[in-house]
Parts: C-alpha cells; structure tokens; sequence
C-alpha cells in the first residue's frame, strides 16, 4: 500500500464513522444521546484529526478537534446518567 493510499484509506475510515453515526441518529437506531452514538462521533472525529494533520488541513484539524471535544463531553455526559 502507497503512502497516498494509506492516508486516503484514514480519510474514509473517519469519515464512514462519523457518517454511521449520523446514518444511525437519522434512521432512529441511535439516539444523539446515547453513548454508542458519541463514542462512534468521538472515534471517527479523531481519525479524521489524524488524517487532517497528513495532509496539512488545518482548518479540518481545527473542525474536527472540535467535534472530538464536543462528543467527548458528551461521552462523559452519558457515563454519568448510568
């Protein structure tokens, strides 16, 4: 496997993450306060952290850095109501 292809294959791993987990919310399967929901945001937002820094898209970093924290709180959220 090429390089390129390695970071094209992080790119879609982050971004089918973070899309199953809209896909679920959207279809009813998974509530946007769930755990499972926040955890699959959390994962596929730090891939996609990882896969910006590759290819120096700032900007991405700076979005999904966000989104990481944001799924994160919420994660911490969702341990709490257990």
């Amino acid at each position: 496997m090429t390089k390129n292809m390695l970071i094209t294959t992080i790119g879609i791993i982050g971004a089918g993450l973070v899309l199953l987990a809209f896909l679920m919310n959207q279809m009813k399967k998974w509530k946007n306060d769930s755990l499972i929901y926040d955890l699959v945001n959390f994962l596929g937002a730090g891939v996609l952290i990882v896969y910006g820094l590759m290819i120096k898209g700032y900007p991405f970093v700076i979005l999904n850095t966000v989104w990481a924290l944001v799924s994160l709180r919420d994660i911490f959220i969702d341990l709490k109501k257990k």
